[in-house]
């Protein structure tokens, strides 16, 4: 190892660095790269795997994490994406516990504390790895830090691929992981450390790294993978065996396109370490095109990667250089291993490349390429040169990460710094005009979802997301065509199904959206959104016991369905059914006590009925949740006109119409009451 780390002096100063401060500058320079994460939003898919996952809530009992997956649906659903990560749902919880809430904050504070926790203790891993970590003949670890594992772990502290792991709060599934699998290598190598003349096997840590190699899997599925890794560690550098045929066994080519393509995949996945520039939030739906010929030049980067593969593995096996083929041997394990998951050779795992699975394998990455680095700066005369490129690829991928780090902040940036990488991802333009129509910008998000349908003729979520926005547009008839259409490509598009029903209402249909309405309804049984537009179609048609049936439903599915509650009580109101009107708003009011718009509702049943105090009261709650509702001043002023409080009576029609001039029921009433308080007056001369 010492002749290693003496070609690294020109870029380390030559005395051993002391172990505390060599974490320390690995930890710093974590801390400097993805710093700027700290106060960004909750973006992709963190809102799906944290907003909205109710396992992150204290409601949810403890114990439903282990039958759920990782975004919160029950691993028995059909619906479930099967990915098993409770311990890290479990960090989520004690996020949203200690931080009274989702505050954004607090969860990236966590997750850059874990990449500098990981890029600390890889310092002790690299040492293991490049056979810097000796021990004594009392079997006492020598305090070593050796400057090939210092100069790796900078340089995987500092890779920009980890932006998406850090910056991305769901991405700490990946930084759990691989702090766990970790964990579990070092206790491995400790259970088997040598000594001057016999191997001591320690029990206790042989457990202990199968229990941290299960606490990673449960992190992240791609944690089992140290007991391959642990595997070869034994093979090569315990047991020194050949594995020679086990590797040519491995690298047997499936001449198919397919494999074509899968190959070309893992060489994308490698330039994304070699060159960290171009980086992506979604890499798939047309971001990468398919090979569809042996004679696409493409063929020349999946050619290359197995070249240097293959060189790789022959140096490994080949070289009479023990230390060497050691380094190498480990180096690949580490870099091959963790990826295995994410290989789609075992099972497919739903993409083709994501930097999130890059995190472990970049750290065999970086310890080949500080061997390669410190075996060029031994033979070549040109040190300085060497040095100058190492601390320049050092800067610049520091001063990536930074830059990185600030498009993660928001989805806006995000998506958009997407659009110069992948220009032809549906996704990407799918996700630009999702987050434009959310802030309400719909004649740009119109072009991004039409791009999105171009690119991909198929992309039934941006039908139906376009569909919508022409819908609330009154563009009626291409909204109809767009959803038909989803429908057609994709049957159990619930949703599309439900939107397509609203289109149909509005365009008079009733017949085919009742069908509409009923089929989303079959594939989705529990949809009290589509019970509640149903609902509403009856009511159009003055099927009132149907309408009043299908809002029950939605209540039944979603106890705190305010729009559904409220038809209900109004159609019972207008129907002159008050009793039952009163028992439904009373009942609503239970279950959502502090909803503004029911208390409204309930306190218009209550006038009518002439329970005027409580009635007066639920109107002043509603008035002093939303003070500028011109309808709840004008129906009070109502109340007190029937009740004859006519002074607040006066006083609550002024400030209705000061609020909305234009109601013209309030206006007449209004009148009614200034000519009866100037016959008042008269009278009273």
């Amino acid at each position: 190892m010492a002749e290693w780390d003496a070609s690294l002096d020109h870029i380390i100063p030559s005395s051993v660095l002391p172990p505390f401060w060599a974490k320390f500058l690995v930890g710093f320079a974590s801390l400097v790269c993805f710093a700027r994460s700290y106060d960004g939003d909750f973006v992709f898919d963190d809102s799906e795997a944290i907003v909205n996952n109710k396992d992150l809530r204290a409601e949810t009992p403890l114990g439903d994490l282990w039958h759920h997956d990782f975004w919160g649906s029950r691993l028995s659903s059909n619906t479930s994406h099967k990915s098993y990560r409770p311990l890290t749902v479990l960090t989520f919880r004690m996020n949203y516990y200690l931080s009274g809430g989702f505050h954004p904050a607090s969860f990236h504070a966590v997750n850059i504390a874990l990449h500098g926790s990981v890029s600390v203790l890889l310092v002790d891993v690299f040492s293991v790895l490049f056979g810097g970590l000796q021990y004594s003949s009392k079997g006492r670890r020598l305090h070593l830090a050796p400057r090939s594992s210092l100069l790796a772990a900078l340089l995987f502290a500092v890779h920009p691929v980890h932006t998406e792991c850090v910056a991305g709060v769901v991405g700490r599934a990946d930084l759990l992981g691989a702090l766990f699998f970790l964990l579990s290598f070092l206790g491995y190598c400790k259970a088997f450390r040598e000594t001057n003349k016999e191997r001591t096997h320690s029990t206790f840590w042989v457990l202990l790294s199968i229990l941290l190699g299960a606490v990673a899997m449960l992190c992240k599925e791609q944690g089992i993978t140290v007991l391959g890794l642990n595997a070869v560690f034994d093979i090569l550098v315990i047991g020194k065996l050949n594995v020679l045929e086990i590797v040519q066994k491995v690298l047997r080519k499936d001449r198919s396109l397919e494999a074509i393509n899968y190959n070309y995949y893992y060489s994308l996945n490698a330039w994304l370490l070699l060159c960290p520039w171009w980086l992506c939030f979604d890499w798939s739906m047309g971001c990468i095109p398919l090979i569809k010929s042996v004679g696409d030049w493409r063929v020349i980067a999946l050619a290359a990667l197995w070249f240097c593969l293959i060189g790789l593995i022959c140096q490994a096996l080949c070289s009479e250089d023990s230390h060497k083929r050691r380094i190498l041997t480990l180096g690949l394990g580490f870099l091959i291993i963790p990826f295995l998951p994410a290989s789609n050779l075992f099972f497919r795992v739903g993409f083709v490349v994501a930097e999130r699975v890059l995190y472990l394998p970049s750290a065999g990455y970086c310890m080949l390429l500080t061997f390669g680095l410190a075996a060029l700066s031994k033979h070549t005369k040109r040190k300085k040169l060497i040095a100058a490129l190492i601390l320049g690829v050092l800067f610049l991928n520091t001063l990536r990460c930074v830059v990185r780090s600030g498009e993660w902040r928001n989805e806006d940036q995000l998506f958009r710094s997407a659009l110069s990488v992948c220009p032809l991802n549906a996704k990407v333009h799918y996700n630009v005009g999702k987050n434009l129509a959310d802030k309400g910008n719909q004649t740009a998000a119109i072009r991004y979802y039409r791009e999105a349908v171009r690119l991909n003729p198929k992309y039934v979520h941006a039908m139906n997301n376009l569909g919508n926005i022409l819908k609330e547009r009154n563009e009626l008839q291409e909204a109809e065509e767009l959803l038909s259409l989803a429908v057609q490509i994709q049957p159990d598009f619930a949703a599309a199904w439900m939107n397509l029903g609203i289109v149909q209402n509005s365009l008079k249909r009733f017949q085919a959206a009742e069908q509409s309405y009923r089929t989303a309804i079959k594939h989705r049984r529990k949809y009290p959104d589509c019970y509640y537009n149903l609902g509403r179609l009856y009511a159009d048609l003055n099927r009132h016991v149907d309408a009043l049936n299908a809002w029950r439903n939605a209540t039944v599915l979603k106890p705190e369905h305010s729009l559904a509650w409220n038809n209900m009580i109004i159609l019972l109101d207008n129907t002159g059914n008050l009793a039952q009107a009163e028992a439904v708003g009373r009942e609503a009011l239970e279950l959502i006590p502090n909803d503004h718009s029911l208390m409204f509702s309930l306190a218009n049943v209550l006038g009518k009925s002439q329970k005027y105090k409580e009635s007066e009261a639920l109107f002043l709650r509603a008035i002093k949740a939303h003070p500028n509702t011109a309808s709840y001043h004008g129906n009070l002023a109502v109340l007190y006109h029937r009740w004859g409080h006519l002074d607040l009576a006066k006083k609550h029609y002024e400030i209705s119409l000061r609020l909305d001039p234009t109601a013209s029921g309030t206006r007449e009433n209004y009148g009614l009451l200034r000519r009866k308080l100037e016959q008042m007056q008269k009278k009273n001369v």
